[in-house]
């Protein structure tokens, strides 16, 4: 019995289809939504919250930063970086600035495990495109922190990854992803210093051409 043309279509089609998932990244999203719609029963009595979260109908929770209790609660990027779960370090990771304990989440974010390129570091990019080393479809590092160029579809991925953080029952705050002061006093120091060797190379000529009638002549 020879197959019909709209069938043999419809599984050419959604084979093709299948074959351009990636599984990997199809499953944790899914148990990142199963987890933002209990914390959101949870803490918000939700009841109905599944359904939209599992079909990305649902908008974001957006974070309120209480920055008055929160400021004192920094960490810098070298900070940061040795929080990567080697030698008893927790597994800290930072999206958007903000910085989370996932230390509960070990086998998913520990060494060898899909969501341990994450840690130690702050890849907002990567939670909005999903592309977790090289570049990016926009020729940007994957692992990284900017956002430009991303899509309104990417920014809120990257916002349904930190309700996860901010909400997760066994996943805490830290602080705040910050530059190394002192890091910054001494790049402060340092162009200081090349603007005054500037600023004396130009002063000489200056005044020679002011002196020297000739020169001035010419």
């Amino acid at each position: 019995m020879p197959v019909p043309i709209w069938l043999a279509t419809t599984l050419g089609v959604t084979a093709v289809a299948l074959a351009r998932v990636d599984y990997n990244l199809f499953f944790m999203k899914f148990f990142r939504n199963l987890s933002r719609s209990k914390a959101r029963a949870r803490l918000h009595g939700n009841k109905y919250a599944m359904i939209p979260v599992m079909l990305g109908l649902e908008e974001p929770i957006k974070i309120q930063d209480d920055r008055d209790a929160e400021d004192a609660m920094t960490i810098t990027r070298e900070q940061l970086e040795e929080m990567d779960g080697y030698d008893g370090a927790p597994l800290y990771l930072s999206i958007k600035g903000r910085v989370y304990d996932v230390s509960a989440g070990e086998r998913f974010y520990g060494d060898g495990q899909d969501y341990h390129e994450w840690v130690g570091k702050d890849a907002s990019r990567s939670f909005g495109t999903g592309c977790r080393g090289g570049v990016d479809r926009t020729g940007m590092e994957c692992l990284s922190e900017t956002l430009e160029g991303l899509t309104d579809k990417e920014l809120k991925e990257i916002d349904r990854w930190l309700e996860l953080y901010e909400t997760h029952d066994k996943y805490t705050f830290v602080g705040h992803l910050v530059d190394d002061p002192v890091e910054e006093i001494l790049e402060s120091v340092a162009d200081g210093s090349a603007e005054s060797e500037a600023t004396e190379q130009e002063e000489p000529a200056e005044e020679a051409t002011a002196e020297d009638p000739v020169a001035a002549t010419n």
